[in-house]
């Protein structure tokens, strides 16, 4: 390791482990080039990229800082709290710093043109950088078939009002699935009809037979870690889902908004195997910035783009966030963060395995084999009572959440279960967290 890599990795390990406060003074360029016993322009280099890293600040005439790390101060009021239930990212990795400063990096390239009304296609440089970067999921598309839109909410209500090509009107939905969209549903009168998804993953039978009835405008799946369930189906499944939508003409929504998550190598989306055009992908960018960017990214195939520019009318995304986001991604900042990110929900995923493989002795639950992603299935014994058992963990300071929601109002067969996501669970806590529930099951099944 060079002289100069070395001193910057020793500032910021006495940085992270506090040798260096936050809001404290670092040794004066002089000084600390007499500590390493290096040149003054070897440290006045590490100071720098300590800064650009937002690792530390400078006060001219006075010297550099320590940055006063805002997810030190923004730690759940309830500490004691085992929180399984929320799916929001940790607000303690929030990259508020490195996006801070994207924001004022794309004011300055763009000025008075990000406070004008956008084009219902979204930012243009954005969208030409996101052709590179969908790319490296294996999403490959031209600029023009890519909009960025305000989350993936909003695009699924477009495409849900949409005339698709062909006689179908019913939306098919997988079972479990995506809670808000289906209330969204439902509450509209949309016509609707769900299709079983389980650990083990879909029917393809019952799929083929639902393509064929003529009946289907599109399927709504996320074949990457679902959620409830926490599952992605399998690379034959994938391929078949496309080869299905090809023969039957039917189009796949393929919501992947936890694409930047995955761990998975080789991971292959159903739009890489659809050569008819018949799938529209889109994906998050809440997951793994913040929620509040409320950015998203559809890609439509050539057919549906003129309808889809109808129904969007005007673009109602900030062209403040666009720009930043494009900042953001280009000069390497979201690349690492997503590495962060992913090192830690895995690790956080691997410690609620151990959990349940220690307390779960006599198989009391069923979970599916996951290792990555935010959530994960807890299938329960039929005895237990739901409603109770999530009381009975509350009154613990254990907070999940009922399986129940995650169904159609109508459709019937469904799995007792809640779902768990790490996404804020403290590491510390996560043992507690499954011995309690294991525990209450245990309580439920002798009543």
């Amino acid at each position: 390791m060079r002289k100069y890599d070395a001193i910057l990795s020793d500032m910021e390990e006495k940085i992270k482990n506090q040798q260096y406060k936050p809001g404290h003074k670092l040794p004066s360029v002089r000084r600390a080039a007499a500590i390493y016993n290096c040149s003054i322009s070897t440290i006045t280099r590490a100071y720098t990229e300590l800064e650009k890293r937002h690792a530390i600040y400078s006060i001219p005439q006075s010297g550099f800082y320590v940055v006063d790390i805002l997810g030190n101060s923004c730690h759940d009021i309830d500490d004691d709290r085992i929180d399984f239930a929320s799916a929001s990212p940790d607000i303690n990795v929030f990259p508020y710093l490195d996006f801070q400063h994207c924001l004022n990096k794309a004011i300055d390239i763009y000025k008075y043109n990000l406070f004008t009304y956008g084009d219902t296609h979204g930012l243009d440089k954005l969208r030409h950088t996101l052709v590179s970067h969908l790319a490296s999921d294996q999403v490959f598309a031209p600029a023009a078939r890519i909009f960025i839109t305000s989350g993936i909410q909003p695009v699924l209500e477009m495409l849900s009002n949409m005339d698709f090509p062909g006689s179908g009107t019913t939306i098919l939905v997988e079972q479990p699935g995506y809670d808000i969209y289906l209330r969204y549903l439902e509450n509209k009168n949309i016509p609707v009809v769900g299709i079983a998804r389980t650990a083990a993953g879909i029917d393809l039978e019952v799929l083929e037979a639902h393509f064929k009835s003529g009946n289907i405008k599109f399927f709504y799946t996320m074949p990457r870690y679902q959620n409830p369930l926490g599952t992605t189906l399998s690379a034959a499944e994938r391929k078949a889902i496309a080869e299905l939508a090809t023969k039957y003409d039917i189009f796949i929504i393929e919501d992947d908004y936890m694409a930047d998550l995955g761990a998975l190598r080789n991971y292959e989306p159903i739009f890489a195997y659809n050569r008819s055009s018949h799938v529209i992908y889109v994906k998050s960018f809440s997951k793994i910035i913040f929620p509040g960017l409320r950015l998203g990214v559809a890609v439509l195939p050539d057919c549906l783009i003129s309808k889809f520019k109808d129904a969007s009318r005007y673009g109602d995304t900030s062209l403040l966030s666009q720009a930043a986001l494009e900042v953001y991604i280009n000069n390497g900042m979201y690349e690492r963060h997503k590495h962060k990110i992913i090192k830690q929900y895995k690790e956080r995923i691997q410690l609620l395995n151990e959990a349940v493989a220690r307390h779960n002795e006599a198989e009391l639950i069923e979970i599916p084999d996951i290792h990555s992603g935010i959530y994960i299935q807890f299938k329960l014994p039929h005895k237990v009572n739901l409603e109770q058992f999530i009381k009975r963990l509350a009154n613990r300071n254990v907070h999940v959440v009922s399986g129940r929601g995650f169904y159609l109002n109508e459709y019937a067969e469904r799995e007792k279960f809640i779902r768990i996501s790490i996404s804020r669970a403290k590491s510390a806590s996560i043992d507690d967290g499954v011995k309690a529930i294991i525990e209450e099951v245990k309580q439920a099944i002798r009543w």
